[in-house]
């Protein structure tokens, strides 16, 4: 459904992030950045941008159960890293047995698909809280590696897990664009290649099998929306994918939007 952007500029885009990261982070008085690498294509773009600042730049491979493919890939793209860039390191923390002791302390649930989903999301928020411990001691900015179609479109994250972050290095970036911008900087090829996948479940379930719809169907999806259209003006295949697309944008609002503040009438404050 998306066609191929034969003007996507990405030497402009590569050095424009680089330098916008670079301005942010003197501003703020850090030494660099720590990024989550999950072994999928986001972060391996999120930290290659970083690394090119010549600013500190520590890559975290956060294992829960993981699948030994996606901590081969990370690893792959850390070390590929290392290579090329002086300023960049790497790090395992092994947070399994953290999650598994997290397990035994918490009240369980007869409801299995609640008691999944929130596991799946304390994973996110045991691995944000790592990259803040991480950046607190290191002065570093936790650099988030959310594309637009996850944060803006489908809400496609964990609140206050990998939606906990200092700045957005690619948020403005569709996932085609990304994946544009990967090929640009020489990610592995197997990073590349590989199905997005959350990790977050322990099995082998892909982003698209989650969603029910690939990121070239929401991406369609989100600009049709951005263009005013609603579902009556499609059919098929296109008409499902767009229902899916506004199901998820309405129910994950919450996420999207600033918290809700209770505002008290101020003549009731004395």
């Amino acid at each position: 459904m998306i066609p191929k952007k034969s003007n996507f500029q990405a030497d402009k885009i590569n050095e424009y992030i680089v330098n916008w990261l670079t301005a942010y982070a003197k501003k703020a008085g850090v030494k660099g950045f720590v990024v989550g690498i999950s072994g999928g294509i986001d972060s391996a773009v999120t930290s290659t941008l970083c690394a090119q600042t010549g600013l500190t730049t520590l890559c975290v491979e956060m294992p829960i159960h993981q699948a030994p493919s996606h901590v081969s890939r990370a690893w792959e793209h850390i070390n590929q890293l290392k290579e090329r860039f002086p300023n960049v390191s790497g790090v395992t923390v092994d947070l399994t047995e953290t999650f598994e002791t997290f397990k035994k302390a918490v009240p369980t649930s007869e409801n299995e698909t609640k008691l999944n989903l929130s596991l799946a999301n304390t994973r996110a928020r045991l691995r944000m809280t790592t990259l803040y411990y991480l950046g607190g001691i290191n002065g570093l900015l936790v650099a988030g590696t959310g594309n637009k179609v996850e944060d803006f479109g489908v809400g496609f994250y964990t609140k206050y897990g990998d939606g906990g972050v200092d700045l957005s290095p690619i948020a403005d970036l569709v996932k085609s664009e990304v994946y544009a911008l990967a090929a640009f900087l020489n990610v592995p090829e197997s990073i590349q290649k590989a199905a997005p996948t959350d990790g977050l479940f322990g099995d082998s379930r892909t982003d698209e099998d989650q969603i029910g719809a690939s990121y070239n169907e929401l991406e369609w999806a989100m600009n049709a929306a951005e263009n005013h259209k609603t579902s009556a003006d499609f059919v098929g295949r296109e008409k499902e994918v767009f229902d899916i697309y506004k199901r998820l944008n309405n129910a994950n609002k919450h996420k999207m939007n600033p918290i809700p503040v209770c505002e008290i009438p101020v003549e009731w404050k004395g």
